[in-house]
């Protein structure tokens, strides 16, 4: 099969995007993974430093890599915002396919050494294990909550986006395989409405730098926006906040209409449907179906 970074490049070759959506139990990989069954496109799941820590880093490294050998389907493990070389290591030792150092909170030069560190042992690891491994990077500023938020996140401003030329050199200096930039998007979704994305900007990054482009903060983004991006260089994009809300929206739907009900394979079941609806609506959009 196929590797990831072959499955990135054939997106880009189609002008299609990847979706990636973060999981933190059983529920959500069901409902995200029957919706790109029935699409038959490749996808990743994202967990999280916390989420992992919820759901077991090996456990979910494992349970990845036997579906998508038993099913011979392109899913695949990403260490979604992850804050320290070890943790990366762990990561990527227990057997993900790709991780991101979210190093955006360090001087710039700490986090080129940092993040040059993560992309160093990604290299060796994989030349010894005989495995394509990618390290990602997020360069500017767009928050860190994936929950709902009543507004723009401080310091998220036009000031904080990616510069076309330090994003060349962000890149030219640690030698990531991915690059997750500040182009208006944010994390979380915004009550209000998400801010537009600056597709200008986009163009401006993936000339300056020609590295696959991750937009992360999905959620919440206009349709019209998503498919302008993907046709300016995007190649990935990170949903989490959106199918957190329909799991737990169906959730408390069930038990409000089902006080009495206390076996989890029903009150559950709705949740993976409603995740699966919208796993499937934004596949669809990605990967212009």
């Amino acid at each position: 099969m196929k590797n990831l970074k072959d499955y990135i490049k054939e997106a880009s070759d189609k002008g299609v995007a990847i979706g990636h959506f973060n999981i933190s139990n059983i529920e959500a990989l069901h409902g995200i993974y029957n919706a790109a069954k029935k699409l038959n496109v490749p996808v990743i799941i994202g967990v999280s430093e916390g989420e992992e820590e919820f759901i077991g880093i090996e456990e979910v490294a494992v349970l990845i890599k036997e579906i998508r050998e038993k099913d011979n389907y392109p899913i695949f493990l990403n260490a979604d915002h992850h804050y320290s070389f070890e943790s990366v290591k762990k990561a990527l030792e227990a057997g993900y396919n790709a991780a991101i150092i979210d190093a955006v909170k360090l001087p710039l030069e700490e986090n080129i050494a940092l993040t040059k560190k993560c992309v160093e042992y990604a290299l060796e690891l994989g030349k010894k294990e005989g495995r394509g491994i990618l390290i990602e990077a997020e360069l500017g500023f767009i928050g860190q909550s994936s929950k709902l938020l009543e507004s723009i996140p401080d310091g998220v401003s036009v000031a904080t986006m990616t510069k076309p030329e330090d994003a060349k050199y962000f890149v030219e200096q640690t030698g990531i395989n991915l690059l997750a930039p500040s182009v208006g998007n944010v994390h979380g979704m915004v009550k209000g409405g998400n801010p537009r994305l600056d597709i200008e900007r986009i163009k401006q990054i993936k000339e300056a730098c020609n590295v696959p482009l991750v937009l992360h903060g999905g959620s919440g983004i206009a349709d019209v926006d998503f498919t302008a991006a993907i046709k300016a260089g995007i190649n990935i994009i990170h949903i989490n906040t959106e199918i957190r809300v329909a799991y737990k929206e169906a959730l408390q739907k069930f038990l409000s209409e089902n006080p009495n009900e206390v076996a989890p394979y029903k009150f559950l079941k709705g949740g993976v449907d409603a995740i699966e609806a919208v796993v499937y609506n934004r596949l669809k959009l990605f990967n212009n179906l």
